[in-house]
């Protein structure tokens, strides 16, 4: 009964790793999904300028003329990288709710076959 119940303790540990992971997973994407947002945004307002326009990049204190289609560039990839961690980021998270599952199905069976050695060391009581 004892070693049935270290399995259960060592079992709930690693689902609660689990459960920790995949909660720093959500919350690092949600991150990412605010800065694709933002940079979306910069995006709409770079596309509003003319071919002319002048934009600036704040570099430390200094604020630094930059050339609007190398402005757009650094976005779209900035954009990009931030898609591709999103995508890599929802992997992970489906990958982790798995194991949330499988770890939940096993606990409860450890909890079940806990319960009956229960009842059959109060039986023999």
């Amino acid at each position: 009964m004892d070693e049935l119940q270290a399995k259960l303790q060592a079992e709930l540990d690693k689902f609660k790793a689990v459960e920790k992971e995949y909660h720093k997973a959500v919350s690092q994407r949600q991150v990412l999904d605010g800065q694709l947002h933002e940079n979306t945004g910069v995006k709409q307002e770079l596309d509003l300028l003319k071919d002319d326009g002048e934009v600036y990049k704040l570099i430390g204190p200094v604020l630094v003329k930059q050339e609007l289609t190398e402005a757009k560039q650094n976005v779209a990839k900035r954009m990009d990288y931030i898609k591709g961690e999103l995508k890599r980021f929802d992997d992970l998270i489906a990958s982790l709710d798995l194991k949330q599952e499988q770890y939940k199905e096993k606990l409860s069976k450890l909890q079940v076959q806990f319960q009956q050695e229960q009842v059959k060391a109060a039986v023999k009581a």
